[in-house]
């Protein structure tokens, strides 16, 4: 696809850095516009978002890292080029996770109903994210001879080139904003403060480990020599 999306002079501007821009920046202001109203101080909320940016950042971050170690062994500063690509989100909903509940806790907020806050604001930054993933060519799919399958011939992609391949990176996008939307109409019919949460972690869970079978990028030791790390933390999120 299209790696750098503009180049001025010395200053380039990747494409999956400016859709994960994208994407924590709508996920910042909707978390906002939810703070205020469920009653939540919403100033606190635009602390956590900050907090919880960069626990992302460098939980997904280190996450990639651990589980393509080998892509850093010949230049280990390679480790700080996350404009490229290379962010895993389990480990960067970990970090924020336990961020979160940390920054909560202090501050005497109602944890579950901030996770409710965040629910639709995870979905469409993760739709977002993921385009950003689409253009890099980072988490790309199996071979295959659909009519949708994507060839990729940009000789920066981090994808195989000249191969048709799932495009995976679009099944999540699309998935992540199914999931927004399904979430949005939900949301002013919750039963009790976490529900929201909880379906979002389900309903993420679930899809992202069905679309974990058509991955073709490099999914780490397997577990039980079966499932994929990411397969089975989607797995146990959903159970």
């Amino acid at each position: 696809m299209h790696p750098i999306l503009l180049k001025i002079g010395d200053i380039t501007i990747h494409t999956y850095g400016f859709f994960v821009a994208m994407g924590f920046l709508a996920g910042i202001l909707l978390a906002n516009s939810e703070a205020k109203r469920l009653g939540v101080d919403h100033e606190k909320v635009m602390d956590l978002c900050f907090y919880i940016l960069i626990a992302a950042i460098v939980g997904s971050r280190l996450f990639y890292v651990a589980i393509n170690y080998e892509l850093f062994l010949s230049n280990p500063l390679d480790v700080f080029k996350i404009w490229s690509g290379g962010l895993v989100f389990y480990g960067g909903f970990i970090a924020a996770f336990f961020t979160a509940f940390i920054y909560l806790k202090i501050n005497k907020m109602p944890v579950w109903l901030t996770g409710d806050i965040a629910a639709p604001s995870l979905a469409i930054g993760h739709f977002l994210g993921r385009l950003g993933c689409f253009s890099a060519g980072c988490c790309f799919g199996k071979e295959c001879d659909l009519p949708w399958a994507v060839t990729f011939t940009n000789p920066e992609t981090l994808a195989p080139i000249g191969i048709p391949l799932h495009p995976t990176q679009l099944y999540s996008s699309i998935s992540n904003l199914i999931i927004f939307f399904f979430l949005w109409f939900f949301r002013k019919r919750t039963k009790f403060h976490g529900q929201l949460f909880w379906i979002y972690v389900l309903l993420y869970g679930a899809t992202r480990s069905f679309i974990e079978i058509f991955r073709g990028d490099f999914r780490g030791n397997p577990v039980f020599d079966l499932l994929s790390v990411s397969q089975a933390i989607g797995i146990s999120m959903s159970v």
